[in-house]
């Protein structure tokens, strides 16, 4: 009908449209997502344990909320000033022994309540109570009372004089909280703030959305998207590729000469309150020798320490205070560069020849760079330094804990924090009553001349006394779009600064939405696991017999008991204290006693551990220490991902294994098995993580195809969620597949010798029927063996993997809840991965009996 030539003509119509089909669809699939730009999306390297800041001192907690969800009565101005806030204006009588506040009206709070004096009086009562979980309550509690002498007038009738208390007002630890909501705001936070919690994809992000009902100027931004991203490499590739907008505290200076050549990117310098010191221990010798800590003063040089371990970002300090600060004297001429000084000074103390000590280095570059530039400068006079890396839990609890420490280097990033230094009890060990008579002069000065006069003496008598080795002031590094206006460089005191940004340009398509809740999944993780492990048994019991299922239950149940037991030992002895983790530097001992208590760390081993079984026989795992919610809940939450991570990885280490042992098996010897084995062993030989950074580095900021990390969870539909497993899935998966080729390629080269297959190609078979339709199955046995090992692997595994990509699966979960000294979510994420292996075992078992049906005879 339609002839030849139309017939021909319509065919290759047909292929060109499939083609342009094909390529539009790729286009679609692999073109960067598009985000409105009334939603930034930022990065910061450490994620709240909690959004409650007045129950806990973590830095993070305040740069998320504070100003954000939650207010105070006042906040922190321009040049260090106090500016209103949910107080409109204040009065503080003559002697400072009394605050009126006077309030806003029409205020009211996230879920409709209102808020009134009644509101000031709960939040500050609450925060200077017996038990109190807040960081400052030694700064609130010359607060002797509150009065309320109307709904919209407040009275803080002080104990003695406190020049310092109207600036501990502008803290997150004197937010305004309500009382119908207090209890559980540290994960469901309801403030008075212009934003809400909107999402809290634990280890992943947070969502913040506008808050409609805000009492002042609305805000530009409908949002914000806050990912956690710890690794300095992987905040860079995130801003590269896109996935961000901006990253306040960045990582990585040693990359900021390149982002400040890219015309899609800003560079920004800011001050901080962060006191970078070389700390001393005062307390143990020699340290305790005025004259070899002044020795180790004079040999440190700080611009090449700055130089070296910064890139040149920082200013220099010589006391413990910001140089941004109103009150700051300029003591860096204290103790110049002068190594001839600090041998004569070491010399007089007895020690001509120097000493050997140990210096104990917490996780942040800052501080690991620094103390390698320290300890060779320190050796120029004589002074043989170790070094010891140190987790942020190992570090709280030996050196800020146990004071078991000779030197330490850490930044001190709260505001007006030279109190420290009065405290004999810090791990500093310095005891000064000159200091002490000072500091307590200076907190009760209202005048701001005789003020200024008694911090400059503060300053001056730890600079004489060399209490520790003040180095920089670490500087506020940021990075962020070009279109994005009005974020606050500089950070006066730890808060959000977010809240008055905006874009410049014209809006383009909506961002996807569908976030899952704040809450998440509610502990159907352990019940999904268990679901499984069930159907496994029954499924064995049919291919293998209820015999055999049997006695392979019995010794589960065994494992998985004598699993418990050694997971909870082993956990018990590990070093660091979790509650001293949450509540930070500078919390006061009876918060920190207090949180002890509430998360039962002070109760007995055996009955933790017997209460732990006695909750999982409910399907209750305990509850997060650090996010403190249900840890069946966070299991939950991060299964999903860790199981689609594996599957994805398992299929596609399948898809390379399998083509790749069969021909290699079918060329033995020849040119081609060479070469499949050698790439076999190149993959192999690749470590996991560099092979993730190279994918980053190629098809997220390169080619642009793929997002260089995160999870955008399944609400927004099944593609964009496996789109950002592919390049993980294939991290994990190309050495597992080499692995599997290379096993499969000697299991079939095996198999081919065998008198059955001769039998066959005597029978005329080909020898692609031959290799597939008789060897294979036989050779997928030792296969199936490695393949069931690999599995549970590819899930506990998946630690760096899932720290690259900041993937918020079971891998990231148990990294992070270690180095968080999380017990109880360590012990629940390890009990669940021996469970795991023996339900792989199960796996193996039945696809023995698929691969090879004489083992269903063998009851």
């Amino acid at each position: 009908l339609w002839g030849r030539g139309t017939a021909k003509r319509w065919r290759g119509l047909q292929r060109d449209a499939g083609r342009a089909l094909l390529l539009a669809l790729i286009l679609a699939l692999f073109a960067a997502p598009a985000f409105a730009r009334d939603v930034v999306r930022y990065g910061m390297q450490l994620e709240p344990p909690i959004l409650d800041p007045t129950s806990g001192a973590a830095s993070a907690i305040d740069e998320v909320a504070t100003g954000t969800i939650f207010e105070g009565l006042v906040r922190a101005g321009p040049g260090g000033t106090i500016a209103p806030a949910l107080a409109e204006s204040w009065e503080i009588a003559p002697d400072g022994r009394l605050y009126v506040f006077h309030l806003r009206r029409g205020v009211r709070f996230q879920d409709g309540s209102p808020f009134d004096a009644s509101v000031v009086k709960f939040s500050l009562d609450r925060a200077r109570a017996p038990g109190s979980l807040n960081a400052q309550k030694t700064y609130l509690s010359v607060i002797d009372r509150v009065e309320t002498p109307d709904a919209y007038t407040v009275r803080l009738v002080l104990s003695r004089p406190s020049a310092v208390l109207i600036h501990v007002l502008t803290w997150g630890d004197a937010a305004m909280v309500s009382p119908r909501t207090a209890a559980t705001d540290a994960t469901r936070p309801v403030g008075t703030g212009p934003f809400a919690l909107k999402a809290w994809r634990r280890g992943e992000s947070i969502t913040l959305a506008r808050n409609p009902a805000y009492w002042g100027a609305r805000p530009r931004l409908a949002g914000m998207e806050i990912r956690f991203i710890a690794d300095p490499t992987a905040a860079a590739a995130a801003m590269k590729a896109g996935d961000l907008d901006a990253f306040p505290g960045f990582p990585a200076p040693e990359t900021l000469a390149e982002f400040q050549r890219d015309p899609r990117f800003s560079v920004h310098v800011g001050t901080t309150q962060g006191k970078t010191i070389l700390a001393l221990n005062n307390a143990r010798a020699p340290f305790s020798d005025l004259r070899v800590r002044r020795a180790l003063a004079y040999a440190i040089d700080r611009k090449a320490i700055i130089d070296g371990a910064m890139f040149g970002y920082g200013q220099p300090i010589g006391s413990h205070f910001p140089p941004g600060d109103p009150d700051y004297v300029d003591l860096t001429g204290r103790y110049p560069h002068d190594v001839a000084m600090a041998r004569a000074l070491l010399a007089q103390a007895g020690y001509p020849h120097g000493f050997d000590a140990t210096l104990r280095l917490p996780p942040p570059s800052y501080a690991r760079r620094s103390g390698e530039i320290v300890a060779a400068q320190l050796a120029q006079a004589g002074v043989r330094v170790h070094i010891e890396t140190l987790e942020w839990a190992q570090w709280l609890g030996r050196v800020y804990g146990d004071h078991d420490f000779d030197m330490t280097i850490v930044a001190h990033t709260e505001p007006m924090d030279y109190g420290i230094y009065a405290r004999d009890s810090y791990y500093f060990g310095y005891h000064s009553p000159a200091y002490q008579a000072l500091m307590t002069q200076a907190d009760a000065a209202v005048d701001p001349a005789q003020r200024h006069v008694l911090l400059g003496a503060l300053q001056r008598q730890i600079a004489e006394d060399s209490v520790n080795v003040f180095l920089f002031e670490l500087p506020a590094l940021g990075v962020w779009d070009r279109h994005l206006q009005g974020v606050a460089i500089d950070q006066t005191v730890q808060q959000n600064g977010m809240t008055g940004a905006w874009f410049d340009e014209p809006a383009g398509p909506a961002a996807a939405a569908g976030a899952p809740t704040a809450d998440g999944a509610k502990g159907w993780g352990l019940g999904l696991a268990l679901g499984v492990a069930a159907l496994l048994m029954g499924l064995a019991a049919r291919a293998l017999g209820p015999a055999y299922v049997a006695r392979r239950a019995l010794a589960l149940s065994l494992t998985f008991l004598a699993a418990t037991l050694v997971i909870f030992l082993l956990i018990q002895v590990l070093p660091g204290d979790p509650a001293a983790y949450m509540m930070g530097l500078n919390a006061n001992p009876e918060a920190v006693a207090a949180l002890h208590a509430q998360l039962g760390l002070d109760a007995p081993a055996w009955r933790r551990y017997l209460g732990w079984l006695a909750g999982m026989a409910h399907g209750e795992l305990g509850l997060s220490y650090t996010y403190r919610t249900p840890v069946a809940g966070l299991i939950g939450e991060r299964l999903p991902v860790s199981v689609a991570l594996t599957g994805l990885a398992t299929l596609i280490a399948l898809a390379i294994a399998l083509p790749v042992g069969l021909f290699a098996a079918s060329r033995r010897g020849r040119l081609g098995d060479g070469l499949a084995m050698g790439a076999a062993q190149v993959g192999m030989a690749l470590p996991n993580f560099w092979l993730a950074m190279l994918l980053v580095l190629v098809f997220a900021v390169g080619l642009r195809w793929l997002p260089s990390g995160g999870f955008p969870g399944w609400g927004d539909g099944p593609w964009p969620a496996l789109k950002a497993l592919i390049l993980p899935a294939l991290a994990l998966a190309l050495p597992q597949g080499a692995i599997l080729a290379r096993v499969l390629r000697s299991a079939l080269i095996e198999t081919l010798g065998q008198d059955y297959v001769r039998t066959a190609r005597a029978k005329g078979l080909s020898p692609g029927q031959v290799l597939v339709g008789h060897a294979l199955r036989n050779a997928l046995i030792p296969t199936l063996t490695i393949l069931g090992l690999q599995l549970p692997l590819l899930v506990a595994g998946g630690v760096i993997v899932e720290n690259v990509f900041y993937l918020p699966g079971l891998g990231r979960l148990v990294f992070q809840a270690i180095s968080q000294r999380d017990l109880i979510v360590v012990q629940g994420v390890a009990a669940l991965l021996v469970l795991i292996m023996v339900c792989a075992a199960f796996v193996t078992d039945l696809a023995y009996a698929a691969a090879d049906p004489r083992l269903r005879t063998r009851r």
